[in-house]
């Protein structure tokens, strides 16, 4: 129960989707400097509206330490809103680009290639994975050299990929 970890906890996730399942209750229990976080549902997981009465300091962005009991803080990421959204570094219109263009290839594969995939999970092949990892490295400024004829037959590959084998995970 949230009402025991609270107070021997040093992280609390919450990925619940429903409201108010950390509460000023629960942060004020918390030992100094617990971090917490919301990968859920918006930010109304944790109890962020009962948190303003207290000092906030921004640690970095992103990172508030909140000062709920004297000698005591909670470290509060993306102000209780998506972590994954609000903490996220690096350029995440480019990360959605390669998702989306994965997406994108394997609906075509599978359009063309019906008999490959019988109804259920598959994993977009290797080739096809490399192929958009290709198309979106001139936007990170960088190429990709081809394998030579000796560098492709000793890790046992096409010069032209896939470069992994299928049960390979990046």
């Amino acid at each position: 129960l949230m009402d025991d970890a609270c107070s021997i906890g040093d992280v609390f996730v919450t990925t619940t989707g429903c409201r108010d399942v950390i509460t000023e209750k629960h942060m004020k229990k918390m030992k100094h400097l617990a971090v917490v976080c919301n990968i859920g549902h918006f930010d109304s997981e944790i109890q962020v509206d009962k948190l303003r009465k207290y000092k906030w300091t921004e640690i970095k962005p992103q990172v508030h330490k909140i000062d709920i009991k004297k000698g005591r803080s909670i470290l509060l990421l993306a102000e209780g809103r998506l972590v994954n959204l609000g903490c996220a570094t690096g350029h995440p219109s480019f990360v959605m680009s390669a998702s989306f263009t994965n997406q994108t290839i394997a609906q075509i594969e599978m359009f063309n290639h019906p008999e490959r995939y019988p109804v259920g999970v598959h994993t977009l092949p290797k080739l096809l994975d490399e192929k958009v990892a290709r198309l979106h490295l001139s936007k990170l400024g960088v190429q990709l050299d081809q394998l030579n004829v000796k560098q492709a037959k000793y890790i046992n590959v096409s010069r032209t990929g896939p470069y992994k084998p299928d049960y390979y995970r990046y």
